[in-house]
């Protein structure tokens, strides 16, 4: 059975409907009409122990209520979720034991007290013996590298620091999966690769899983191996990132240094070509022409200095994945097993 199984899990939201002014708030208190939106529809995924995964979509397509749901805080309307083989809404008390959250916008630290305080109260609230939380502590101090302000109150930390305690304090009791939603949101390009780093160093150093929401793909590029996409409540891939670039990104872009001014053929399968001084970049569709076939065509009228093949950034990939109701259909059927 795999670590995190997720089978055709549902959730519909029934949402008061009343009509404007004064006598619709009349006729509210004594009979409410309900509209029902179905926020996640018949989702399934499996996740081994020790896997990364980046868990994406639009604002609304049902990320955090999948989250919700996963940690026990939402009760599905249909389907089975079960982390390490406990059902979440019926093992709340030891889900908590094994599982750690991070909100990028919210904190389970103490506002006014010195960060240690913090991890101290933690430790108690957690049950954690005293030996495992002095070595649990000293490691990840180390690993997160919080020790300079472990005795600053935690509202006098900047948000780059508050994201580090923050991931310590998840990750004090020994979870065995971690829940982050939006981690990096707010920080700066240092601060943002800081935490990536520390999150595949953690993935490495405590084999813990984590599942990763977040709007910033580089998060997702740079520690994540495996993508789950989820649009309006359904999810529209499943699979490596590898993969996606290699079946959705059409495009490629040829760049090229020429020795003089080149005499470049029509070449069926090139869309575009732009140029900076004797730089070219030229964009062609993988699937009409390959890299070498367009490098030959090219070499053939023409001395180059240098040459590289630049992949799709994968935000352009996912928003052609949003856009393009076909792929969309295709990527429904990247069904992975229970």
């Amino acid at each position: 059975m795999s670590f995190i199984s997720v089978d055709k899990i549902s959730k519909q939201f029934l949402i008061p409907k009343k009509k404007q002014g004064f006598w619709g708030s009349v006729q509210a208190l004594f009979s409410t009409r309900h509209e029902s939106k179905m926020a996640v529809n018949q989702i399934s995924f499996a996740i081994e122990r020790g896997e990364m995964i980046g868990f994406i979509g639009p604002n609304g397509a049902g990320k955090s209520t999948t989250i919700k749901m996963l940690t026990g805080i939402l009760v599905p309307t249909s389907g089975e979720i079960k982390v390490n083989g406990k059902i979440p809404i019926k093992h709340r008390e030891e889900m908590a034991a094994d599982i750690g959250v991070v909100f990028g916008q919210r904190t389970q630290l103490w506002w006014d007290l010195p960060l240690i305080e913090s991890f101290q109260l933690l430790r108690y609230i957690y049950k954690i013996p005293a030996l495992q939380f002095h070595k649990n502590l000293a490691f990840l101090t180390d690993l997160l590298d919080v020790g300079e302000f472990m005795n600053t109150p935690v509202r006098q930390l900047s948000l780059g620091q508050r994201m580090r305690a923050d991931l310590l304090a998840a990750l004090l009791h020994n979870p065995s999966v971690l829940f982050l939603d939006e981690p990096t949101i707010g920080l700066d390009a240092i601060a943002k690769e800081r935490i990536r780093e520390l999150l595949v160093s953690i993935n490495k150093e405590k084999h813990v899983t984590v599942l990763l929401t977040t709007h910033d793909m580089i998060d997702i590029e740079k520690t994540c191996n495996r993508m789950i996409i989820i649009d309006k409540g359904n999810k529209v891939y499943d699979g490596g990132i590898d993969e996606i670039r290699a079946n959705y990104g059409r495009t490629r872009t040829l760049v090229v240094d020429f020795k003089q001014f080149p005499h470049l053929p029509a070449i069926d399968g090139v869309t575009s070509v732009s140029q900076n001084g004797l730089r070219f970049e030229i964009q062609f569709e993988k699937n009409k022409i390959s890299a070498s076939q367009l490098v030959s065509l090219i070499s053939k009228h023409n001395d180059l200095m240098d040459l590289t093949v630049q992949e799709p950034e994968i935000e352009a990939i996912i928003k052609e994945i949003y856009n393009n109701p076909a792929i969309k259909k295709a990527g429904r059927s990247h069904e992975t097993a229970i």
